[in-house]
């Protein structure tokens, strides 16, 4: 009668787990759609970096013949690595301050009870439905009263309480996933919040954690509208503030942008085929094994 049972069981839950035909056509189709829709924007911008003039070969024409002089001057006459370095340094640094301030305070949200904690989480979330150019006035006038204007300082400041909201909702979602007596081990074996957070939660929650560390990167590397407005000097600048300097009031360089856009988009990809594991793992709701 247990065999039987387990049987069934087995049956249903292969049942469940199957899609029909339909199904897996519907499906096909749309994750198919969806990389063209993807890829599309990616490729045209390929093929353009490689076109002596964008604007006579539009769209998706293959080029007459490949031209390089834009890759060529992006790293020869704007040196562009230097940029690299400057985007490098502000976005990693601002990561490790924004994660480590918001890890530490989802812990506290998400594992401890104190009044105001539904407020807290409501003020956070609330951030999100705020547009940066809403700040522009404030941040600004911070900026200058520390004295940090046209610094990198500036822009870690700013990145750092950036996106603090959906750094937060990730992680702490990871957090209220982690069995409370584990903590109750750790407290037993003389633990503190620190080190119980160190020690037991973080290891558990670093597949989360690493993700929001790498959307917070992603979001840093890409932005463009504070670097354009804190930093003017040149040999400061990140690399998409670098963008503007492709276009004058006369002409635009479209060879040279599409193909240092190309140059700027490599770090993205890259970062994120070797922290993919970490998107998966966090997607899966965040089980915790043992």
């Amino acid at each position: 009668m247990r065999e039987n049972g387990k049987r069934k069981k087995r049956a249903s839950l292969s049942g469940a787990t199957s899609l029909s035909g339909g199904t897996k056509i519907l499906t096909y189709i749309s994750l198919a759609w969806a990389l063209l829709v993807a890829l599309m924007p990616l490729v045209w911008l390929l093929l353009s970096s490689f076109k002596e003039d964008p604007l006579a070969r539009p769209g998706f024409q293959l080029p007459e013949s490949i031209c390089l002089d834009g890759y060529i001057s992006t790293f020869r006459d704007l040196h562009v690595m230097r940029y690299f370095g400057n985007s490098m340094v502000i976005a990693f640094v601002s990561v490790v301050l924004s994660i480590l301030m918001i890890s530490m305070s989802a812990y506290v949200v998400a594992r401890l009870d104190f009044k105001g904690k539904g407020i807290i989480s409501i003020l956070l979330y609330s951030t999100m439905f705020i547009p940066p150019t809403a700040l522009t006035y404030p941040v600004y006038n911070l900026v200058n009263r520390l004295h940090i204007y046209d610094t990198r300082s500036a822009l870690i400041l700013i990145y750092s309480c950036s996106g603090i909201a959906i750094s937060f909702f990730v992680i702490k979602n990871y957090y209220t996933n982690i069995p409370k007596e584990m903590e109750e081990a750790a407290r037993i074996d003389g633990c503190g919040y620190v080190q119980t957070w160190w020690r037991v939660i973080f290891p558990i929650a670093r597949p989360g954690i690493m993700t929001a560390a790498v959307l917070a990167f992603l979001n840093n590397w890409n932005e463009y509208y504070w670097a354009s407005l804190v930093m003017i000097t040149r040999e400061k600048m990140t690399v998409p503030a670098l963008l503007s300097t492709f276009t004058t009031a006369f002409r635009t360089n479209y060879n040279g942008l599409f193909s240092a856009m190309v140059v700027i988009i490599l770090p993205p990809i890259i970062l994120y085929c070797v922290f993919s594991k970490f998107f998966v793992e966090a997607l899966s709701g965040g089980a915790v094994k043992g």
